[in-house]
């Protein structure tokens, strides 16, 4: 597996972090907060994604995508955590690309890839039912009613959800769970207010009636689950380096008793850990990434290390951002607590610490 980027991550990490620099600082996130934005992200800064073919790296060239893979996706999400950007790439790009190429059909890829790809569609995985992330734990039932089913149930802090044009969504069904294609108007959805200000909503199925030709293989729910985890943990690495780049130059900048705090030692040792925490993160993540392209039988073990060492660094990095800023970093007008509350919702995400060393250990035969 590779621990260091090729020419064209490279590339792709360059242009990234340039757009999101340029396109979607961290006062557009602000300023989408302070709206109440209903859409809760640009939706010209989506298309211009799209433009980039950044939509399309997990799609397979026949099917209109570059096929560039996880390792390429990865240097764009990590771009997009530097300015904590606000876009459906988690919700879209990786989740809905992933399950509809990895699990659908012909006539589904044909009908629903063309306009992800391009930025019309938006979709979003209904997927938890409780307060932690359980992908086993599916209570949502869909029964068989005709040709079709029948949707009852509920799922929490769907990212997307509440604008979702499809909902893809896990249910019990008489063989197993199964992933199903849902028109987002077809349930009801209740916005939440997230403390990341994020998107996410509680969504309810009551008697939803869909076609038979809704149902995605729900084989390929687990390996879409993987890439949740290393994209989320690219864009935790993100916001972790950006937060740590903050501190440093406040510390050189912030002056007391006549010298810059940088200079005293408890704070250079702090500083030293968040860098060292951040580079062994990047690696975790590309070592990541990097096996999931190449399919490797150690990948599963290598996505539930990378997302339980970003949990820890985004946290540590947020929590160390805020107090080395000191009084100003708990005011609303800096935009270093912002890191520290997007930490809270991110580590919980697809897998907290918890869930992601007892998926290791169990991996590894512990």
């Amino acid at each position: 597996m590779a621990l260091i980027l090729n020419e064209e991550a490279q590339m792709v990490r360059d242009t990234a972090l340039d757009f999101f620099r340029e396109r979607s600082p961290i006062t557009a996130f602000r300023k989408l907060r302070d709206d109440n934005d209903p859409d809760g992200f640009s939706r010209d800064l989506w298309h211009q994604i799209a433009d980039l073919g950044w939509t399309g790296f997990l799609v397979a060239e026949d099917d209109g995508g570059s096929a560039f893979g996880m390792i390429g996706l990865a240097q764009v999400m990590e771009a997009a955590g530097r300015t904590l950007a606000a876009t459906p790439l988690l919700s879209t790009a990786l989740l809905g690309a992933s399950l509809i190429s990895l699990g659908g059909t012909d006539d589904q890829k044909a009908e629903y890839l063309p306009l992800l790809l391009a930025g019309e569609h938006i979709t979003a995985l209904a997927l938890d039912e409780g307060t932690r992330h359980a992908p086993t734990q599916i209570a949502t039932t869909a029964e068989r009613d005709g040709a079709g089913y029948r949707l009852n149930g509920s799922k929490t802090f769907v990212l997307d959800g509440h604008i979702a044009d499809t909902l893809i969504v896990a249910a019990k069904t008489a063989d197993g769970t199964g992933l199903f294609l849902v028109p987002g108007e077809a349930a009801s959805r209740t916005r939440l207010s997230m403390v990341d200000s994020r998107n996410a909503a509680l969504i309810r199925f009551d008697n939803v009636s869909i076609g038979p030709d809704t149902m995605l293989n729900g084989a390929a729910l687990d390996q879409t689950l993987d890439r949740a985890r290393v994209g989320l943990a690219a864009e935790m690495l993100g916001s972790a380096g950006e937060a740590f780049d903050r501190t440093v130059q406040y510390l050189k900048e912030r002056k007391q008793f006549g010298v810059a705090i940088g200079s005293f030692q408890a704070l250079k040792h702090r500083a030293a850990q968040m860098f060292c925490e951040v580079e062994i993160t990047r690696s975790a993540v590309i070592a990541a990434a990097s096996a999931l392209d190449q399919n490797s039988n150690d990948a599963a073990a290598l996505v539930a290390l990378a997302k339980a060492k970003a949990n820890e660094t985004l946290y540590l990095c947020g929590n160390e951002g805020v107090q080395m800023h000191g009084g100003i970093g708990m005011t609303d007008e800096h935009e270093i607590g912002f890191f520290m509350k997007r930490s809270r919702v991110a580590q919980a995400s697809f897998g907290d610490t918890r869930f992601c060393r007892d998926r290791y250990a169990t991996l590894m035969g512990y």
